[in-house]
């Protein structure tokens, strides 16, 4: 099939864990036989069209009209000060995007295309803009919504984007199933939502390939020593990663455990929020901050050199770093209250346990997870081999991708005998 592949971001522009999906989803359904064209954005300094690793990708360069929008849009939109500039980034974009794909590919080159994909609202007016020019079927593919980002408190044009697009396609494929009740609760037409579940690469994200003296520099580095427990925090730095509540629960965890030592390794707006309790509760001198985006081999290294590693997330409709994680033998402490599809991966009781399941908003209960795995090391070790084998079992990119494509075909068949 020939997919065109709307998404915000794009490798090398990667942002989150949606820029990571992009990448991986579309080079494998490439080398399963399709043709795949990407649109995402350009922040200027990336080329408008090229190939990377079989998958044709387009980035318009854009233009600013927050200015005309402060006067045209409604009250809320007005709202955003200078986050208005965002949403017109976004706005502008997805109306280039579909004029390259439909003016230039489809009616001057004579392109065909069996479908279309977008992701997350990000996409949603280029699906509006496309189901109102061209006969195709779209695919909406949802990895979390405003209401859940924002504790029900985001923009009514957002939530509004999101349900519309929802309504006007014709699938919907989720990250997990967690993720599916939640949008069939909010009104969503559950007859049109798939879940696939989300993937990691277990041959880059393998153990076995990174050496001991990678590990041991790496410890050196953060001043841990080699009778200390290093805990592992990687992801963004915001309320829905349960962060401050893991910074919360250290106290608690070296009451038992002297020797634990928490490192953080990401960027978000509660830098300052948690520089200023790991004062409050001085605990300086056992967590280590790192405040900044970091290349996936050094993400790796980290994974490779931690004891262990905690995602006490309080909304995660999947969450691609515990996969990771997992791929790299560590056994695994998440939140699994309210929508986490981080409980479908991480398996919280014999046989074949890979973790351990709390509650991301009681910093007591986030100790105690960490204090279950800290308690039996050799039981961890086995917790961690079991998970790198339910990645293998469960989560590759390869299994994401065959269940992606058996989505989309189903779709095309039915689609096409309408």
């Amino acid at each position: 099939m020939r997919i065109g592949f709307f998404v915000w971001e794009y490798p090398p522009r990667l942002i989150g864990g949606l820029g990571t999906y992009a990448g991986y989803m579309t080079r494998d359904l490439v080398r399963m036989g399709n043709d795949i064209v990407v649109f995402t954005t350009n922040p200027g300094s990336l080329k408008t069209s090229e190939v990377i690793h079989g998958v044709e990708v387009h980035r318009p360069l854009n233009v600013d009209a927050s200015g005309i929008l402060r006067i045209i849009v409604g009250n809320e939109l007005q709202s955003w000060g200078d986050q208005l500039k965002f949403f017109s980034s976004i706005f502008t974009n997805d109306i280039l995007c579909v004029a390259k794909f439909l003016n230039s590919l489809v009616r001057k080159d004579g392109t065909k295309f069996d479908m279309v994909c977008v992701h997350d609202w990000l996409g949603g007016m280029a699906a509006s803009l496309l189901k109102a020019e061209i006969d195709l079927p779209v695919v909406f593919h949802v990895h979390s919504t405003e209401w859940g980002r924002s504790r029900g408190m985001g923009s009514k044009v957002v939530n509004d984007i999101e349900y519309q697009t929802s309504v006007i396609v014709d699938r919907i494929i989720t990250v997990s199933y967690a993720m599916k009740e939640d949008l069939v609760n909010h009104g969503w037409p559950g007859e049109k939502i798939f879940v696939v579940w989300n993937g990691v690469d277990p041959d880059i994200y393998n153990p076995k390939a990174i050496t001991q003296h990678e590990i041991d520099t790496l410890r050196a580095k953060y001043g841990i020593k080699t009778d200390e427990r290093m805990i592992l925090f990687v992801g963004r730095l915001n309320w829905v990663k349960g962060i401050i509540n893991l910074v919360q629960a250290m106290p608690h965890v070296l009451k038992e455990y002297p020797k634990a030592k928490l490192v953080i390794l990401g960027t978000g707006d509660e830098e300052a929020n948690i520089r200023n309790l790991l004062k409050r509760l001085d605990i300086n001198d056992r967590v280590v901050c790192r405040f900044e985006f970091v290349s996936e081999h050094e993400r790796i290294l980290h994974y490779a050199a931690s004891d262990l590693c905690a995602f006490p997330s309080l909304y995660e409709p999947f969450g691609i770093v515990s996969l990771e994680a997992m791929a790299m033998e560590k056994p695994i402490m998440v939140g699994a209250k309210g929508v986490s599809g981080l409980r479908e991966q991480v398996v919280s009781s014999q046989p074949g346990q890979t973790g351990v399941h709390v509650d991301g908003g009681n910093a007591a209960d986030i100790a105690w997870g960490l204090k279950q795995i800290l308690s039996n090391p050799e039981r961890a070790r086995t917790w961690g081999q079991n998970a790198r084998q339910r990645v293998i079992d469960y989560f590759t990119w390869d299994k994401a991708a065959k269940q992606t494509l058996d989505v989309y075909e189903g779709l095309v068949q039915t689609y096409h005998r309408k």
